[in-house]
């Protein structure tokens, strides 16, 4: 799969690629002192209260309050919250509280526990209560996947039971995780994570003391919501002060009161809530002067153009904490008062090459640049962090990726930046980031919204609130479009090949199965007859089993391929024969169920297959010979598929093909995806490429593989191509390109066309086609077709590859 990120082919696409990498398959775990639960990947425990109603408190009730820092609801139907004294007693026992309904995404959800006698605040509404009497000082409180008390007692009989989802324990309780319980707790204190809502599995490390501050699941931070009263008076606080010169909020977790500002823009769908921003703006660049407001719910009760005053919590939410997301400084729980209506909303800050920086984001060797002070003349992650939550503006801008079915496209502000041959904004290397790409989303309705290819452009003005995203970072809350201009893109038609060359193919079809529409079979054909010239040869990439993600068992693939070969011959290709193994079920990654393999197609008239029998799932292909008699001991085959490298990922296929009576080797890939990658926009940089790992040593085991082919007959006429899921600069394609043992073709293109699938605005290499020495630069004619990348409506998500050669 795709880039910087797990680069997201679709949202659909993202969910099923992130693949377990290899590398962890080797690792020992050692467990800090103390329960250690699982890491957690959906809900988490965010802060624990047990002092309320006690003496010196202001709250009335002790509470639990949980967070989702996922991108994804978390049903908690089955669930619990459970209590166990910090010292526990031979008699002690767990409390449980049983939980229902579940957590949005970026959501907290609130559980109301005993009251004491003292205090004189209510909780907001909880969204579940029970009676624990917590201790306002020590004890341990853990979430539990069911409703039966737990029994363990030590830190080492809680850590071995599966059922725990979370445990914090804090003050001096026995049972917590990692090296401590968290510190403070008092009928005045809770203990809280921090804002990124990080769960290294060390209460110690990852909660702090502070002023409770119980949220629930709307948003609200005191009783009655928005619905209560709002502010009469502008508070001291403004904007600028909430948003601070760095990234993170200095007023995190704090509420702040009557905050004034201009409503530019509101969204009542998805997050919903308001953007507002103060005309009044202070004289520092790096402050933003606007923020957005989570209001929840049945949505905003104000309009574009509204003075309001605010009363709320500030917040910081993590859309994608997993992959090391910046955050969204925002304000939750709102009490809003609108003063007046009509105003003139401040004017929008117009993004261009004037104003953003060719350099990208500042380099910390990997560290988090969180504690930054901002440099928006410096950088421009820097500068969109400085107008994060206000009003922005973009001019007769080019079109870098087609507009899709969520109502968003990329655009590039910036002019500078290097162009694709065909429009797109062509990515050339990690220390070269195309820094004007912006995302634009729409917050009007899904019939205004434009249908565009990469090379058209967006004329006139298009705006509205900077938003910070999980699908892509900093992105443009358009309540303003212009006008789509078309670059009269066209999908590429491949040469005609010579009779006395050999034509070699690569297309992945995207997770094709016998359910997909026949539409998508006909458009595949389509690109394979008209657009590629049909191939004698044409790897094909992502091909599931006779029931697509069904997942029984099957893994045979025959009805998947014949229906695709039928729709070949009715687009008036050739009657191709095919080859290829089953995986084992279940062990080559993709989506569940699917089992994705690699699959030769050939024209039997022009090309022969040699069928050398052995070849299955699990035995590595060998080499027998030398010279012209060097051959294959299994074809087809697949190459070292016991080796770890190719851990929960597609295992290369090798087929022996004769050409004129030459022997050509030919290696179908699908090497790892991008999934758990940092984004280029995180708050790590560099970011991490985790997955990097995986592919570099896939691509040792095919160079020693291709290296012992050419060892056996140095003019071996070898051919690897596929969907390597890495750029042309990355380790795995150094390390297959390395002592010459092959060479990669996408490196004679122009730099202006080195692209073969198009992610967050920047046109890239994933697919690729390498050749062996004996295949000479005079006998190689190479052409990436763009038929899909580009366009709003594609076959695939990936533009198909051909080679012709003269063997």
């Amino acid at each position: 799969m795709p880039s910087p990120l797990p680069n997201r082919r679709s949202r659909r696409r993202l969910l099923r690629a992130a693949l377990p990498a290899a590398v962890t398959a080797s690792l020992v775990l050692v467990p800090l002192p103390g329960a250690v639960a699982a890491p957690s990947t959906g809900v988490v425990i965010a802060e624990v209260y047990g002092g309320g109603g006690n003496s010196g408190a202001t709250l009335k009730n002790d509470f639990i309050e949980l967070a989702n820092p996922s991108g994804a609801a978390f049903g908690l139907v089955g669930y619990s919250v459970q209590y166990l004294p910090g010292t526990p007693s031979a008699g002690s026992k767990w409390g449980v509280t049983p939980l229902s309904g579940s957590v949005a995404p970026g959501a907290r959800y609130l559980v109301a526990e005993a009251a004491g006698t003292g205090g004189t605040v209510n909780l907001p509404t909880a969204d579940a209560s029970g009676s624990l009497a917590l201790s306002g000082t020590a004890g341990t409180v853990a979430l539990v996947s069911g409703t039966d008390a737990l029994t363990c007692k030590t830190a080492a009989d809680c850590a071995a039971d599966p059922r725990i989802v979370d445990l914090v324990g804090f003050g001096n309780a026995v049972v917590h995780e990692g090296s401590g319980a968290a510190a403070g707790a008092s009928n005045s204190a809770s203990v809280a994570r921090a804002a990124s809502l990080a769960d290294t599995d060390d209460n110690a490390a990852d909660f702090q003391a502070g002023a409770p501050t119980p949220v629930n699941g709307k948003g609200e931070t005191t009783p009655g919501g928005d619905g209560g009263t709002g502010p009469t008076e502008p508070g001291t606080v403004r904007i600028h002060d909430i948003q601070g010169a760095t990234r993170v909020s200095p007023m995190a977790g704090q509420t702040v009161v009557g905050v004034p500002g201009i409503v530019t823009g509101v969204r009542t769908y998805g997050t919903k809530g308001f953007w507002f921003q103060d005309p009044n703006p202070d004289a520092d660049p790096a402050t933003s002067e606007g923020v957005f407001v989570y209001t929840g719910g049945s949505g905003p009760a104000v309009k574009v153009g509204d003075s309001v005053l605010v009363t709320a919590k500030v917040t910081e939410y993590y859309p994608n904490s997993s992959g090391g997301s910046q955050s969204l400084t925002e304000l939750s729980g709102p009490k809003t008062t609108v003063v007046s209506s009509g105003n003139t909303v401040p004017a929008p800050v117009v993004l261009d090459g004037s104003v953003i920086p060719a350099v990208y984001a500042p380099d910390m060797a990997g560290g988090s640049i969180e504690s930054l002070a901002l440099r928006p003349d410096a950088y421009a992650l820097d500068l969109y962090e400085s107008l994060e939550g206000m009003n922005v503006e973009v001019r007769d801008v080019p079109v870098t990726q087609a507009s899709n079915a969520y109502q968003e496209l990329w655009v590039n502000a910036r002019e500078q930046d290097p162009r694709s041959a065909r429009g797109g904004s062509v990515y050339l290397g990690y220390d070269r980031q195309n820094s004007g790409r912006l995302l634009v989303q729409s917050l009007g309705a899904a019939a205004d919204f434009p249908v565009a290819d990469v090379g058209d452009r967006l004329t006139g003005a298009t705006g509205g609130p900077l938003d910070y995203t999980k699908f892509g970072g900093y992105a443009v809350q358009a309540d303003r479009l212009g006008a789509v201009e078309s670059g009269g893109l066209q999908r590429e038609v491949t040469q005609r090949a010579l009779p006395s060359e050999l034509t070699i193919g690569t297309y992945n079809v995207e997770n094709l199965d016998p359910g997909d529409p026949d539409e998508k079979f006909a458009e595949l054909a389509k690109g394979v007859v008209t657009n590629l010239r049909s191939p004698d040869i044409l790897a094909l990439e992502e091909v599931q089993d006779d029931n697509g993600p069904v997942n029984d068992g099957t893994v045979a693939a025959g009805a998947t391929v014949a229906k695709f070969i039928e729709a070949i011959k009715a687009a008036g290709g050739p009657a191709y024969d095919w080859r290829s193994v089953d995986p084992v079920d279940g062990k080559d990654g993709g989506e569940p169920g699917g089992n994705i393999r690699q699959v030769f197609l050939f024209n039997p008239h022009r090309v022969s297959f040699t069928d050398i029998p052995g070849g299955d799932a699990t035995t590595a292909v060998g080499v027998t010979g030398t010279g012209k008699r060097a051959s294959l001991t299994a074809s087809p085959g697949r190459i070292d598929p016991g080796n770890e490298a190719w851990n929960s990922s597609r295992k290369p296929l090798v087929g022996q093909f004769m050409f004129h009576n030459k022997p050509v080797f030919v290696i179908a890939n699908h090497f790892n995806s991008k999934g758990g990658d940092q984004g280029l926009d995180s708050r790590f940089q560099a970011p991490a490429r985790s997955s990097e790992v995986q592919r570099a040593r896939q691509a040792e085991v095919e160079h020693a593989f291709v290296a012992k082919l050419l060892a056996a007959d140095p003019g071996a006429r070898v051919v690897s191509l596929g969907d390597f899921n890495d750029y042309q600069f990355s380790p795995a394609l150094q390390t297959l390109t390395k002592d010459g043992v092959l060479r990669d073709l996408v490196n004679e293109l122009p730099a202006s066309e080195r692209y073969s699938y198009v992610y967050q605005g920047n046109s890239q290499v994933l697919d690729h086609i390498l050749v062996s020495p004996a295949f000479k630069k005079q006998q190689t004619r190479y052409d990436v077709v763009h038929i899909n990348s580009e366009f709003a409506v594609q076959a695939s998500d990936h533009d198909p590859q051909v080679v012709r050669v003269k063997p």
